[in-house]
């Protein structure tokens, strides 16, 4: 991808957006970019992170302004796509009238989208990402070469480097589990969450029995399954989302005699009931059962019946893992924009600068979210599932178990 002309797009649709401030006689219109996996079983997982950004952009009004949202799909045949992702972050860099994105759900889709976002002044919160060099340290200050010192992502997540010996913690001492196995899909959250896991799992006394890589688009697991069955483990751990093989791998280990034991992922195989098409569930049908996930979120918040009773009256489903988180990067976005109005014109930058503000806690229907310096939440929250099979009407589903707070 280049992005040579990135720059003096930025720079042109800045001026435009602090030309519109002065205008008068109506409304001024705003739009929060979008920027999410929305099709094939990539929409299992963010769909309900897009339903509940846009639920809050529906609620909100501000006197003198009009928001609406622009929303943009980067799957590309079901899957979510980093280079696609980095045309809807050029696309909204281009249009005048975005002053903040919500987005996006996958790391690998993060690392091309900030440096576009970086150098655009334009504040972006994520509801999922979780790997830890997005904001921290080199890695973090590579990404924001542009303007390093001005930070413009944000995340109400929580970081893989909690989320993974999370997990680990879980499955070691909650479940008695001694030998792991562990495939991931090679990509930046899949590699880094497995890697985060196995470190834990030793520290604790745990074996890992065996470790493969498998990338995007591997429909057959039986030969890596079956090199783990030799091993006798008590647990396979998978690094990666369900579009990138979570479901298949679940679905094909009865093939080779692994249906018994106990399935381990972390937040990318956390995507609804089986009633939804591409979900996990939905994949691994009736070899979904003994399987366990996480959410690198907040499960259990005041306000949490009030929030699903709103989203089940909006779209007439429940909402999904990420719903909430959704709503509230939106809810962010939409306070930094008012706070911004109300000390004079809403510009990206002044949306930028009040997003970004370590003294500000930002009241959202996760409860309080304050940001550090590289943009990283107070929220260190990780909530943990496990699938029942007879939940959701016999189609099956994640129940919550527990959630434990780190920080």
């Amino acid at each position: 991808m280049k992005y040579a002309r990135v720059g003096a797009v930025v720079a042109a649709a800045a001026i435009v957006v602090a030309a519109c401030g002065g205008a008068t006689g109506g409304a001024k219109p705003l739009k929060i970019g979008i920027s999410l996996p929305l099709s094939g079983s990539s929409l299992a997982s963010a769909g309900p992170a897009d339903k509940g950004a846009r639920l809050a952009i529906k609620d909100f009004t501000l006197p003198g302004y009009t928001i609406t949202a622009d929303v943009k799909d980067h799957a590309v045949n079901g899957v979510h796509d980093p280079q696609q992702g980095a045309k809807d972050m050029t696309a909204f860099a281009a249009d005048p009238a975005i002053v903040g994105v919500v987005g996006p759900f996958n790391s690998s889709v993060a690392k091309v989208q900030i440096p576009i976002s970086n150098e655009a002044g334009l504040l972006q919160c994520s509801p999922a990402n979780t790997n830890p060099d997005l904001t921290k340290g080199d890695a973090g200050k590579q990404l924001r070469a542009k303007q390093p010192d001005k930070i413009n992502y944000v995340r109400v997540a929580t970081t893989d480097d909690i989320q993974g010996p999370a997990v680990a913690q879980y499955g070691f001492n909650k479940l008695g589990l001694k030998k792991v196995a562990i495939i991931d899909d090679t990509e930046t959250y899949g590699k880094g969450i497995a890697d985060a896991f196995a470190a834990e799992w030793t520290k604790l006394g745990g074996q890992v029995v065996g470790r493969e890589g498998a990338p995007k688009g591997t429909t057959d697991y039986t030969a890596i399954l079956t090199k783990f069955k030799d091993a006798a483990p008590d647990a396979v751990f998978y690094g990666g989302v369900t579009a990138t093989g979570g479901g298949l791998v679940r679905k094909q280990m009865p093939q080779v005699g692994l249906d018994k034991i106990a399935y381990l992922g972390g937040d990318g195989i956390q995507d609804g009931p089986g009633s939804v098409e591409g979900s996990f569930i939905n994949i691994a049908g009736a070899a979904a059962a003994n399987s366990f996930s996480s959410v690198a979120a907040i499960a259990e918040y005041p306000g949490k019946a009030d929030f699903d009773a709103k989203y089940k009256a909006a779209y007439n489903e429940e909402a999904g893992a990420y719903s909430a988180s959704g709503y509230a990067c939106a809810q962010i976005l939409l306070q930094a924009i008012k706070t911004a109005a109300s000390k004079g014109d809403v510009t990206r930058e002044s949306v930028r600068a009040a997003g970004v503000d370590t003294n500000t806690t930002f009241e959202t229907v996760l409860g309080p979210v304050k940001f550090d310096a590289v943009g990283d939440t107070n929220q260190k929250i990780i909530s943990l599932y496990k699938t029942d099979l007879t939940a959701a009407s016999g189609k099956g589903d994640w129940v919550f178990d527990s959630q434990v707070d780190y920080k």
